[in-house]
């Protein structure tokens, strides 16, 4: 989102710091805002994407393994409704994390098997990127 605030920059960059490195190890790439993803006919920009089977298209990513939104007041109903509703639609996804920026929370969508699992995280312990941390390495410094 162009001119977000600092709480949610800060919150984007830390969490990028903890992904990218995992996710150049398993062969894959975060891209944080600019990227577009296509599902279906939809067109989002994520805050944070980590993606292992790249795109014919390079305009578009189509298959990512993780998304990462992060909350604010303005963004928070649309990652939570149409774009959550799209993103648990791509065969590719294992996670969806939703971090808010006014106040320390995590929360996330899993996969397991055909179905998805809701979990308030305190801790993420994610499989693509294969990497964990705390909610405090990521909001340290931020609120």
């Amino acid at each position: 989102m162009a001119g977000a605030g600092r709480e949610r920059n800060r919150l984007l960059t830390r969490l990028f710091l903890r992904l990218a490195p995992a996710a150049l190890e398993a062969g894959c790439e975060a891209y944080v805002a600019d990227m577009r993803l296509r599902v279906g006919e939809d067109v989002f920009y994520p805050d944070l994407m980590v993606v292992c089977e790249p795109s014919s298209d390079p305009r578009y990513e189509e298959r990512p393994c993780l998304i990462v939104e992060i909350l604010s007041e303005s963004t928070e109903a649309m990652d939570r409704g149409r774009k959550l509703r799209s993103y648990l639609k791509l065969p590719s996804l294992k996670a969806y994390l939703l971090l808010d920026s006014r106040e320390r929370r995590a929360e996330g969508y899993f996969r397991q098997g055909e179905a998805w699992v809701y979990r308030e995280l305190e801790e993420v312990d994610l499989a693509c990127p294969p990497v964990r941390f705390s909610l405090n390495e990521v909001y340290e410094g931020v609120l």
